[in-house]
């Protein structure tokens, strides 16, 4: 399977998703529908031989339920992500552009595998693209 560089998101067009609106939110299945995506998404990294190791103290559950609501906040639902904004989170982390790269190659499989719409994916993954210069600390 051919996965994309994120760069290639940033350029997407956004057509269909209008800032302020709940279609993205509702082209994912509602937060039942980004949950089943995220209890998908977890597993994924923390098997990645790539990234996995930054993820093996985390608590799967945890994570699973903090990424729902932040991506539920992002899509236009009605979630509130309260949880630590990005560059502190991933602060000392030592993460590379490689990393992140990996992290977006798992989430574009647990998508696909939950059958979300390509043209949400590539919303939601531009609406994600610039929390990459808060994480990303080294080349």
């Amino acid at each position: 399977m051919k996965h994309l560089a994120l760069s290639l998101f940033l350029a997407l067009p956004l057509a269909g998703f209008a800032q302020g609106s709940d279609a993205l939110y509702l082209a994912w299945g509602g937060k039942a529908g980004i949950q089943a995506v995220m209890n998908d998404f977890v597993p994924r990294l923390k098997a990645d031989a790539r990234i996995g190791s930054h993820f093996k103290d985390t608590n799967s559950k945890h994570l699973a339920e903090q990424l729902t609501l932040q991506l539920c906040q992002l899509a236009g639902g009605p979630c509130q992500y309260d949880g630590p904004d990005m560059k502190t989170a991933h602060e000392g982390m030592g993460l590379r552009r490689a990393d992140f790269n990996a992290l977006v190659e798992q989430l574009q499989l647990s998508m696909e595998s939950r059958g979300i719409p390509f043209a949400a994916q590539n919303r939601m993954l531009a609406l994600l693209a610039p929390m990459h210069r808060d994480i990303v600390s080294t080349r």
